[in-house]
């Protein structure tokens, strides 16, 4: 093991951990009415808890186990055979568990921002489970796991696809799942209104933006150059599409605001997510420029043309993000073609087909949306019984 590698990795975890407990959690909630803040809270805290135990459980064998093209099987479910001194690669396998884990929690948590303000709680931790079991943890291993899109014998590609931490096995499912899920639950009944607390918004966005220097720089799980470009592209993206999201809104609108710029933040994070292994900081650049332009635009293709009330724009944002980054490895030679747009296909149609179906077995076990008069209330009081706020005062 390399002393260096350890170390980094270990921060690089607990800053993964950190994109969602706080940030994702702050982000989302200052989006919402006042009333349905503590939900969005509630949403993110339990899915932290309940992937971590799953991924413990089964989730990492699926996803890193040594199985075949399909899944990884159950080896290594509950750690077995694996302790302190069991090595993978030059840090500790359970710090490399403990490292994907914090993926495994944050990608089903990205889905809750499609949902939020007339979602069942009940809903939110069984689609959760089993969609970060039977969509998330196949796709990881299909791509980081050497399974059927990794490049290795069985894959489907020979040189397998390029995605360096996550522009398909985070950030597409998430957001054709998020899509999925909000076409199928249907628009909030109340007329949409500004977020609640844009100071809240802005705090979580930067939480995510300092947090993303694990999420990226980590998964080159060494610390040398590469973790070091990792960073520096992640941070050059982020800041071009901030500024290209506020001068676009700008120019349509006639004003910039503070939750445009820092949604034009986490678009630029997402699309530099999958390249940041592979650019340099003038293509990061150009990645960060065009994504708070593009992605803006598909929050209104989502929202207006096919009228999807995917609350707050995962599919935009994150998903559309996520693909770019994709395309453009190709557009700047650093990944073949086949490979790139074989892998969104194909990701791409199993997270609809399986998204779909744990809807439907979910809907069965549990309610999907919360009734009239809950949402009208919100869904802090009525669902978890607390206000965020003191309206007395």
């Amino acid at each position: 093991m390399v002393g260096a590698d350890t170390a980094w990795i270990m921060v690089a975890t607990a800053l993964v951990l950190f994109m969602t407990l706080p940030g994702l959690a702050l982000f989302y909630g200052g989006l919402v009415r006042s009333r349905n803040v503590l939900s969005v809270l509630m949403h993110c805290f339990s899915i932290a808890c309940l992937m971590s135990i799953l991924w413990l459980a089964v989730g990492y064998s699926i996803a890193f186990g040594d199985g075949n093209a399909y899944w990884g099987g159950l080896g290594k479910a509950f750690l077995i055979g694996i302790d302190a001194d069991t090595v993978s690669g030059t840090i500790p396998e359970v710090l490399f568990f403990a490292f994907q884990m914090t993926f495994a929690i944050i990608t089903p948590a990205l889905i809750v921002g499609a949902y939020v303000e007339r979602i069942g709680y009940g809903f939110v931790l069984v689609f959760s489970s089993l969609w970060m079991l039977l969509c998330y943890a196949p796709v990881a291993h299909w791509i980081w796991g050497g399974g059927l899109l990794a490049g290795e014998e069985w894959s489907l590609f020979e040189n397998g696809v390029n995605d360096f931490a996550g522009g398909i096995v985070v950030h597409q499912t998430a957001g054709l799942a998020a899509l999925v899920l909000a076409a199928v639950l249907g628009s909030r009944r109340e007329k949409a209104v500004p977020p609640h607390n844009p100071g809240m918004v802005m705090i979580g966005a930067a939480m995510l933006w300092v947090g993303w220097f694990g999420f990226n720089g980590g998964s080159q799980l060494a610390a040398d150059g590469g973790a070091a470009m990792a960073l520096t592209v992640t941070h050059i993206s982020a800041a071009a599409a901030s500024l290209t999201w506020v001068i676009w809104e700008r120019i349509r609108h006639g004003k910039a605001s503070l939750v445009g710029m820092v949604t034009g933040t986490i678009a630029g994070l997402a699309s530099i997510t999958p390249a940041s292994g592979s650019v340099d900081p003038v293509e990061a650049l150009i990645i960060g420029a065009i994504a708070g332009v593009l992605c803006q635009i598909c929050c209104g293709v989502v929202k207006n043309l096919i009228k999807i009330d995917d609350t707050l724009d995962v599919f935009a944002v994150h998903g559309v993000g996520g693909m770019f980054g994709i395309v453009m490895l190709v557009v700047f030679g650093h990944a073949g073609a086949m490979e790139q747009f074989g892998g969104l296909a194909v990701v791409g149609v199993f997270t609809v087909v399986m998204t779909t179906i744990i809807i439907g077995i979910t809907s069965i076990i549990t309610p999907l949306r919360v009734d009239e008069e809950t949402e009208a209330m919100g869904l802090d009081l009525i669902c978890h019984g607390e206000r965020a706020y003191d309206m007395s005062s």
